[in-house]
Order: C-alpha cells, then sequence, then structure tokens
C-alpha cells in the first residue's frame, strides 16, 4: 500500500531499541551499522486513491541515517 505522509508525526513512542529489535541485521546489511530505534506515532496520510485519513505508523530510526522504513499498522479515527 502507498501512501505519502502529510504534515507532522505526532504522539511518537519508543517501541525498541538495540538487540530488542527483531530486524537489526537487516537494517545494518541494507542501512548499515547504527543505533537502531523502532519508533510508533499518530499522523495524517495521503493513499494513492486519494482518500485522506489518520493512522498509526511505525518506522525505524538511526541516528546519521534518519528515518526508513515507514509502514501503517492501523487507521485511527
Amino acid at each position: 500500500m502507498h501512501f505519502k505522509i502529510l504534515g507532522r508525526i505526532a504522539e511518537v513512542e519508543l517501541i525498541a531499541t538495540g538487540s530488542a529489535i527483531r530486524e537489526r541485521k537487516r537494517l545494518w546489511k541494507i542501512y548499515g551499522k547504527a543505533r537502531w530505534r523502532k519508533l510508533k506515532g499518530i499522523a495524517k496520510v495521503e493513499f494513492s486513491d486519494g482518500t485522506i485519513s489518520h493512522a498509526e505508523i511505525h518506522w525505524y530510526e538511526a541516528h546519521g541515517i534518519g528515518a526508513t522504513e515507514h509502514k501503517i499498522k492501523r487507521i485511527v479515527e
């Protein structure tokens, strides 16, 4: 599902860091070794069909690399 984040992500919470991240080795291979964190938050998103809604988004983030691999977990109404 393709989407675009509109505006800022609110209510950001830390889910996991370091070895608690199951995808850590894959992230190291693709983006490089860093202190990875998994985060979640709420944002307004626009889907490829043009509909706009609020959704809970999860992503990975590391210093010097930035936020990567945003994915929608659920639609929030």
